[in-house]
């Protein structure tokens, strides 16, 4: 049998060997065996989190539920692999300038971002809140600090314009919405990837997490999901896809020249800009290493399935609506918003 390009089809065996040869993969192996190992010498009994979710945890238990997450990230990813091998692999290296050109592009969102993540600790400290970052405070594990309704809007609003709209502004006057990742190819495949995906990683949620979202009241369903997607869409799920996936994955791989590498830095660039997560603790040496230990244990292997799908696709829009706005935040998300906005 031959394939498109006129060679004989690698088996998935043979691509697996050579994956694992890739020096990236062998030092991202090594760099989350070593997490592992940190959170065992460290932690002692019991985790500085506060993890009103998952309280009863102990922190091996953490462990096998951060290793049970990858494990899950690694089936999504050899399906997204299965369900895309009909189709033409977009070339996103192509859809970045010249190296010179996109070093200095991706050297620049780096700085702006580690600015924006600054810039959002300083004013949210000003006005009493948590720090503006990725996530709102209570997000996934739940809290039991104060958020207030204006710290909610306040958060999604900042996080919009820093990372989505003053961005996508930028960049959109010198690319094409397919240089950004911006306009599907295929439809249908989209489509049906995103359906699949969807439903498993739902499915998933449900019997891990055993969502709260199900005790709610069917009057604080109706107001509590839309607003959930609502805001977290503009305060989450737009200002990753745009910085990450539309804009620098297509850098990262024109840098690399590597998709392994290019999946394994989208992981890593996720992580980051979740660092002031409400969770996590900076008071001592050992809390603020098991909090950065336990920032990389909770979104590099979303963030790397995230890149997957864009990667496959060529289309941004697919990691929102398969992996982030529906599942796991509005799922997920939607008692802590009935909760913060008094919803009866």
């Amino acid at each position: 049998m031959i394939s498109r390009t006129g060679l004989p089809p690698r088996s998935p065996w043979s691509a697996l060997s050579a994956l694992l040869h890739k020096r990236s993969v062998r030092l991202t192996a090594i760099g989350w065996l070593a997490a592992n190992v940190l959170v065992l010498a460290v932690a002692g009994d019991a985790l500085p989190f506060d993890w009103p979710a998952a309280a009863t945890r102990t922190p091996v238990g953490h462990l096998v539920d951060a290793n049970l997450a990858l494990a899950e990230v690694l089936l999504l990813t050899l399906l997204t692999y299965r369900l895309t091998r009909g189709r033409t692999p977009p070339n996103l290296a192509d859809r970045a300038p010249e190296r010179s050109v996109a070093a200095r592009e991706t050297l620049f969102l780096l700085l702006y971002g580690a600015a924006g993540l600054g810039l959002g600790f300083v004013l949210a400290r000003l006005a009493g809140w948590h720090p503006f970052g990725l996530h709102l405070a209570g997000s996934i594990y739940g809290t039991h600090d104060h958020v207030s309704p204006i710290e909610s809007l306040a958060w999604a609003t900042y996080n919009l314009l820093v990372y989505a709209v003053v961005p996508l502004l930028f960049f959109r006057r010198r690319y094409s919405a397919e240089a950004l990742n911006l306009r599907s190819s295929n439809r249908r495949a989209d489509s049906v990837l995103i359906g699949v995906v969807l439903v498993i990683e739902t499915l998933v949620q449900i019997a891990v997490l055993a969502p709260g979202i199900f005790d709610l009241s069917p009057g604080q369903l109706a107001l509590g999901a839309p607003l959930t997607f609502t805001l977290y869409l503009a305060g989450a799920v737009l200002p990753a896809m745009i910085f990450i996936y539309a804009i620098l994955v297509p850098r990262f791989l024109r840098l690399t020249g590597s998709t392994a590498a290019t999946v394994i830095l989208g992981g890593l660039t996720y992580t980051a800009l979740h660092i002031w997560d409400a969770w996590t603790v900076f008071t001592s040496p050992g809390n603020a290493v098991l909090s950065i230990v336990f920032l990389l244990l909770t979104y590099f292997a979303p963030g790397m399935f995230k890149t997957v799908l864009t990667v496959r696709t060529g289309n941004a829009w697919v990691h929102v609506w398969a992996y982030h706005a529906l599942a796991p935040h509005t799922l997920i998300d939607a008692p802590h918003m009935v909760h913060v906005f008094h919803l009866k």
